[in-house]
């Protein structure tokens, strides 16, 4: 019995690292004021009929704190990532000389700081949503095995221990999200 604990801990343990790592990747989606090619990580461009990740057409560079560059391999794809940029709604406008797109970060006002922290905010409570649900899909194994023969306070102690590593990755949820609130906050 103690190997199946053993096992639904570090499953939990593993799910819960996900659901951090899920974090951390959208939260450098949302930009902070300086440019970054992650910012276009998701952006899906028509190309020859199938849906196909920016950079998988494109070269993307910074040119400088405020600019990214966007160098299709192909001429004909500037209009197609001009618009799946629109599409996807990120706050930039793209310009298109013709041979390159170029993204131009406005300086972000304390309206759009705002806003983006809040979009910010609404993916770390997601985050503490799917760690929730895995603490409670954990409890929920742990009481199973307490009805096939594994004694109260084993479960108990086991029980105890989700909830720590719950705590535990709940708090690391808000230094992310505090660190994200700082960085954007930073004029």
């Amino acid at each position: 019995m103690t190997e199946d604990i053993t096992l639904i801990m570090d499953d939990t343990e593993s799910n819960m690292q996900k659901a951090i790592a899920h974090l951390e990747n959208e939260l450098t989606k949302i930009r902070a004021g300086k440019a970054s090619p992650s910012m276009l990580d998701g952006i899906m461009v028509e190309y020859y009929g199938a849906p196909t990740q920016i950079n998988q057409v494109a070269n993307i560079t910074l040119l400088d704190a405020k600019t990214i560059s966007i160098q299709p391999w192909e001429k004909p794809m500037l209009a197609a990532i001009e618009r799946a940029i629109m599409a996807a709604n990120i706050g930039i406008t793209p310009q298109n000389d013709g041979n390159q797109i170029r993204l131009f970060l406005p300086p972000l006002t304390e309206e759009r700081r705002k806003e983006l922290f809040k979009k910010a905010s609404v993916e770390g409570e997601h985050s503490k949503v799917a760690i929730r649900n895995i603490r409670r899909d954990s409890i929920e194994h742990i009481k199973k095995l307490q009805k096939d023969g594994l004694s109260e306070d084993a479960s108990k102690d086991a029980e105890a221990s989700i909830q720590e590593l719950t705590n535990k990755f709940i708090a690391l949820v808000d230094k992310h999200l505090a660190a994200k609130e700082k960085e954007m906050m930073t004029v």
